[in-house]
């Protein structure tokens, strides 16, 4: 990961942890939003994330407000970054992605600018950006045509993730993603102790397991992607997809924005894989070779996952939002998970037709 900008006068989480409705408002408005007091915390743990009330559209937010003062203009969406994770110019990278994005008319959600034209935004040391509100459901996993609509939208993110490249984001890779969490994990003690060594022994069949799988897969092409395409992320709205938080958006392969959508048996998800890249072939080519990087890359993130609540097992919101973490049975199921991951490793990749 990398960190924020050293300019920064936020010097502990403890500010972040105890953000005020006050300054939440008072760094809305600062960007020429005017706010009518309201707010609403929304589920997000790595950042902090409010929908916002506005009064009017005088302001910076544009396309936020009505131009019908009978009519109550849409609330905003404002994120605030976490302290110490990402570089200005990393954030920046995720907003110029986005903007570009939105540019060529692809629905994904990307931040409004001020009347200075800036889209990341600072106050008291805090670093936050505005978004307009899209609502909408998660899609229908099941549903071939929401899947086939999914595909072609991502299929078009890709082009133009190809077009350019990341300096300031990372990759998604296995030392990343597998080995150092998992060494963070044994080194800070965090596995039990009469789990320690079926841990280690797990990890280093899982590790080596999914390097033959990335070997298979050869030189396979990196792009910009999205990174945290779950189907939670898409918000489905009149038959058209509203793609969110980029905020993991780095380079990457393109399976990586695709896998997240297979679930069930082998059966379902070669059915899904179908419907997805039914509508991704429209506009992109797709590597089958990449097939071979599925269940490396679901793995990935199931340690990646692991590490990442242990490293915010501190956090009052984590404490709220994640009890079963702290439960005794965590770690017997993250390995009994692991054990199932390492025999999907041992099975051949999907069959894209």
């Amino acid at each position: 990961m990398t960190t924020s900008p050293p300019h920064s006068t936020v010097s502990a989480l403890d500010d972040f942890h105890q953000l005020s409705p006050e300054r939440i408002l008072a760094a809305v408005e600062q960007g020429g939003w005017r706010c009518d007091g309201s707010f609403l915390a929304l589920n997000s743990y790595e950042n902090r994330v409010y929908q916002v009330g506005i009064e009017g559209d005088e302001g910076g937010g544009g396309d936020a407000g009505t131009d019908d003062n009978s009519i109550r203009p849409e609330p905003l969406i404002v994120k605030f970054y976490r302290p110490q994770r990402w570089l200005d110019a990393a954030i920046h990278e995720e907003h110029a992605f986005t903007l570009a994005l939105a540019a060529e008319e692809i629905p994904v959600i990307a931040p409004l600018v001020d009347s200075q034209g800036m889209s990341l935004q600072q106050q008291n040391g805090y670093r936050f950006a505005v978004f307009p509100r899209r609502g909408g459901r998660t899609p229908e996993l099941d549903n071939p045509q929401q899947l086939e609509v999914i595909g072609r939208f991502l299929a078009r993110i890709h082009l133009l993730g190809e077009q350019a490249t990341f300096t300031h984001r990372p990759g998604i890779d296995i030392a990343s993603h597998g080995a150092e969490p998992a060494d963070w994990l044994l080194a800070n003690q965090h596995i039990p102790l009469a789990l320690e060594q079926a841990y280690r022994t797990l990890i280093d069949d899982v590790l080596l397991k999914m390097r033959d799988h990335f070997s298979a897969a050869g030189d396979y092409q990196r792009l910009r992607i999205h990174g945290d395409c779950h189907p939670n992320n898409i918000l489905w709205r009149s038959g058209q997809p509203h793609i969110v938080d980029f905020d993991d958006t780095r380079m990457g392969p393109a399976i990586q924005d695709l896998w997240m959508f297979l679930a069930g048996d082998r059966a379902e998800q070669t059915a899904r894989l179908a419907d997805l890249l039914a509508g991704y072939t429209q506009f992109r080519d797709f590597a089958p070779v990449e097939l071979h990087l599925i269940e490396a890359l679901r793995t990935l993130r199931i340690i990646y996952y692991a590490a990442w609540l242990a490293r915010r097992a501190d956090d009052p919101a984590f404490v709220r939002a994640f009890p079963w973490f702290y439960s005794a049975t965590f770690w017997d199921q993250h390995i009994l998970t692991l054990k199932e991951q390492s025999a999907l490793l041992d099975q051949s990749p999907l069959i894209w037709n």
